[in-house]
């Protein structure tokens, strides 16, 4: 079975165990946070147009993520597999990247909710160029709280090299923070903190990405589904190795709320 015929199986999974659940949290809310019990399908289309320490070079990805919240052992869960198309990189090669998942056990609390779970990239890049080579896991844990209008909270993943491809590549040993901070606008708008990522890579004893960023988004029901739409900015400080200067971000998020 070959790399893309493994992703589709993994994404028919989830999609099979997909179960109801209620919401005390409104949909505008709800679609900007990762621990809300929401399926949903998403399009992200990731523009570097600059890179430190590269002469005139750009990058294009389209991330492809889904999530699937279902019921296990009496316990809210929300599984999300994250997976990345390289269109146009520095290295001329393009295909897909590494995939990633995690499953996320979800606690309701009366200031909002937290969640813990494990994480595990996998080496589904069709070309040495796009992927680490390595298979890796580690825990996953973060929270949300909601006050009126505003959303905020702390996302944290681990990746810990367990295995690879006899890739060669160093080893990925890295810690993920994502700040979480947006405010409901009125019809539907949203605006915000991007989806930063704060890499820290354990290997290199450094932050490989500083970004700072926002977002402005957008809700709307389209043919009966509702839609969101996302755009956004992102300066990453980081500039002592190779890495994004500037991205530019533009997502579609198919939204399929569940009640019971």
């Amino acid at each position: 079975m070959n790399k893309s015929y493994q992703v589709l199986v993994v994404l028919l999974f989830f999609a099979l165990i997909a179960q109801a659940h209620a919401e005390n949290q409104s949909l505008e809310q709800a679609a900007n946070d990762p621990t809300a019990s929401l399926m949903s399908v998403q399009i992200q289309n990731i523009h570097v147009g600059d890179y430190h320490n590269l002469h005139d070079e750009s990058g294009n990805t389209v991330l492809l993520r889904s999530a699937v919240p279902f019921m296990a052992f009496g316990k809210k869960n929300i599984a999300r597999i994250s997976l990345p198309y390289v269109t146009d990189s520095p290295s001329g090669e393009s295909g897909l990247g590494d995939l990633v998942l995690f499953d996320l056990v979800v606690v309701e609390e009366s200031w909002g909710r937290w969640g813990i779970g494990p994480v595990m990239q996998l080496p589904t890049a069709t070309n040495d160029a796009l992927g680490s080579g390595k298979y890796a896991v580690g825990p996953a844990l973060g929270f949300t709280a909601t006050k009126d209008k505003i959303l905020w909270g702390l996302f944290n993943q681990n990746l810990f090299t367990v295995a690879d491809n006899d890739s060669g590549k160093q080893d990925v040993n890295v810690s993920i923070l994502q700040p979480i901070l947006n405010y409901t606008l009125p019809n539907k708008w949203a605006v915000g903190v991007s989806e930063m990522n704060f890499i820290y890579d354990h290997e290199g004893d450094r932050w490989a990405s500083l970004p700072l960023g926002i977002k402005i988004a957008k809700l709307k029901n389209v043919g009966g589904i509702p839609m969101q739409f996302v755009g956004s900015y992102e300066r990453n400080f980081a500039d002592d190795e190779v890495g994004s200067k500037w991205v530019v971000n533009f997502t579609v998020k198919f939204i399929f709320p569940v009640g019971g």
